[in-house]
């Protein structure tokens, strides 16, 4: 075999790569001596077909097999002797010349061709001691606990029927009620509905058809007149003006809501003490969460700054076709059109672009550095992510673990932002970081940056 490097500009690398017909023919004659001593060919004793023979039957069959291990062996040596560190291919070209291919398949002839690969950059990771950034820290009030607690009493909140002669609803009760929609008089398929519970003021319905029951009383018809949102989420009543008639079949006023220990008990917790403390627990996590994202975006866009160096095209390319298949969907959707409002498909593909090469080039150092760290995604890991997974799909865990275990690209899509968490999780302890205290508002605020 011998190998030429034909091209290294830049991540290209190029090798022309000349098999020889003697070596070729080596080869076939030894698997040809593999299937004379297995093959039973009528006229012939095993393992006594004449080798010229077998050539006739199964020389073509052979010297494939043959050229596609001697053409996937050259490549590995190449990537092995020249120590590249492959972003992506190999690309091959092959001769089209029939002739040539023709005589390689005969081995009476060389066979040649072209290997071009992608690789990685090369880049210094460089020191952290200089980044200094600001991490967002807020505490858990006893208002806050309070209000979650009172939102799970919320959930459990009874009602009974108001009893009293001709009791009008107010917002907080709840009515029982029959409706039927109408579009220019006419019903439309979705908006009939019988013995539905509806919480005045809850904004379950769409706007300004909870507000126009206040005041209904038991065994009530009402005409509600409303107009459906420009983004509902049904396209074929986004903006419509409809009707609703409205038989009210009861009205229920809210009984008195207990913070207590029986509140707590249907919680499954053994006190409101214990409920308490787990929901500010909780909610703690919540805030750790936050502070610990917006630290990371800070530290990303440090790293971001910090680096620059080629990027592999087929990277890029293929983060940005990710990208903008998801792009794509969201602009199909009625409720985002304003989002796209006024940019041509030439300056979205621009923009997305520049976050597809932000994107690789930020997976890129994270990679370096955590390969320099020794940072490492375990088989267990994989395992509790998987489990943790298949809890979203109550009923279908054994198909959802099933889908993850057999297929490696959807395991890896678990494995990358494992692996990318504790390479930020290395990180944070190289740089220097000094806690902000700021306002639950503050710790959730979503920055224009963030929203970008």
């Amino acid at each position: 075999m011998q190998v030429t490097q034909t091209l290294s500009e830049g991540l290209k690398q190029e090798f022309k790569v000349v098999l020889p017909a003697s070596d070729l023919a080596a080869k076939l004659e030894t698997q040809l001596a593999e299937v004379r001593a297995k093959a039973q060919i009528k006229g012939f004793r095993p393992g006594k077909a004449p080798m010229a023979h077998l050539k006739k039957l199964y020389g073509k069959n052979l010297m494939g097999e043959v050229l596609q291990e001697a053409v996937n062996e050259a490549n590995r040596k190449i990537v092995e002797d020249n120590k590249l560190r492959v972003a992506s291919g190999p690309k091959l070209d092959f001769p089209e010349d029939r002739d040539l291919v023709e005589k390689a398949l005969e081995a009476t002839g060389d066979f040649s061709f072209v290997v071009t690969f992608e690789t990685l950059p090369a880049f210094e990771v460089g020191s952290f001691d200089d980044i200094s950034l600001e991490r967002p820290v807020a505490s858990v009030s006893d208002e806050e606990v309070e209000k979650a607690m009172s939102q799970f009493a919320e959930r459990l909140r009874e009602y009974e029927p108001k009893t009293e002669e001709g009791a009008k609803a107010e917002k907080g009760d709840k009515l029982t009620i029959d409706f039927e929609g109408k579009l220019d008089g006419v019903p439309f398929e979705g908006g009939t509905g019988g013995d539905v519970d509806l919480v005045l003021g809850s904004g379950t319905f769409i706007p300004g058809f909870e507000e126009q029951l206040e005041g209904v009383a038991k065994d009530e018809k009402r005409v509600v007149k409303t107009r459906f949102p420009d983004d509902y989420s049904a396209t074929h009543l986004a903006g419509k003006e409809a009707e609703f008639d409205v038989t009210v079949k009861e009205v229920s006023g809210a009984k008195p809501m207990e913070l207590d220990d029986e509140l707590a008990k249907k919680y499954g917790f053994e006190s409101l003490e214990a409920m308490r403390a787990a929901v500010r627990a909780n909610i703690e996590a919540d805030f750790d969460k936050a502070s610990r994202d917006k630290l990371k975006r800070k530290l990303l866009d440090a790293l971001d700054k910090r680096y620059s160096f080629e990027l592999p095209p087929s990277l890029v390319e293929q983060e940005f076709e990710g990208i903008w298949r998801e792009v794509e969907k969201e602009r199909a959707r009625p409720t985002s059109q304003k989002e796209f409002e006024g940019k041509s498909e030439e300056d979205l593909r621009a923009e997305y672009r520049v976050i597809a090469e932000r994107r690789v080039r930020l997976g890129l150092v994270l990679a370096e550095i955590g390969q320099r760290a020794g940072v490492s995604v375990e088989e267990k890991d994989l395992t509790e992510a998987v489990v943790e997974r298949a809890r979203q799909f109550p009923g279908q865990e054994k198909q959802v673990w099933d889908f993850y275990r057999n297929n490696e690209q959807a395991l890896a899509s678990l494995r990358a932002p494992i692996y990318e968490e504790r390479v930020v999780a290395h990180l944070s302890g190289l740089v220097n970081i000094a806690d902000k205290t700021v306002t639950r508002e503050e710790l959730f605020a979503e920055d224009e940056e963030e929203a970008a």
